[in-house]
């Protein structure tokens, strides 16, 4: 166990500092910055603000101009290059920040139709089950009261 220095100068060996007790250890103040927030959150800009930064890019002359820029910002020089590209394309409405994470699927027009024929098939399929049983049922019954059963079918 490594020695702790006292005031004194002394060791600790747990037994000579304030009556043989160890003094407490304690946690640092719970409160938080009110500047900081629960979660980060990734920085946007507008493409207002790309454009006056890229302006400033473009004015900026003398050593070391560009770097002070890209500092007073918070910005990479690749995030430079794409806005750049972006802009000499013509894109103006690609500086303008995306929405990130997986793009949400066009609806097919087509997708509710299949769902109403599905529901129909469904039904019509329950009400075709029933009727056979029914049918079978009642050919159960002529077969049991000795009636015989004259269909279109059974007839040559």
């Amino acid at each position: 166990m490594p020695m702790v220095q006292t005031p004194n100068g002394d060791t600790d060996d747990g037994a000579a500092m304030n009556g043989g007790r160890r003094p407490t250890v304690v946690a640092a103040p719970v409160s938080t910055s009110p500047e900081l927030s629960a979660r980060p959150r990734r920085r946007t800009f507008t493409a207002k603000d790309k454009l006056r930064i890229l302006a400033d890019i473009d004015r900026a002359t003398g050593t070391g101009a560009t770097g002070a820029i890209l500092r007073r910002e918070g910005l990479y020089s690749s995030t430079l290059s794409d806005w750049r590209r972006q802009r000499d394309t013509g894109a103006l409405g690609a500086l303008s920040p995306g929405k990130r994470g997986p793009k949400a699927a066009t609806p097919n027009p087509l997708t509710t139709e299949v769902i109403l024929l599905q529901r129909t098939n469904a039904r019509l399929t329950q009400r075709l089950a029933r009727a056979e049983a029914i049918i079978d049922i009642q050919k159960k019954v002529a077969a049991l009261l000795g009636m015989p059963l004259t269909s279109k079918d059974d007839a040559p």
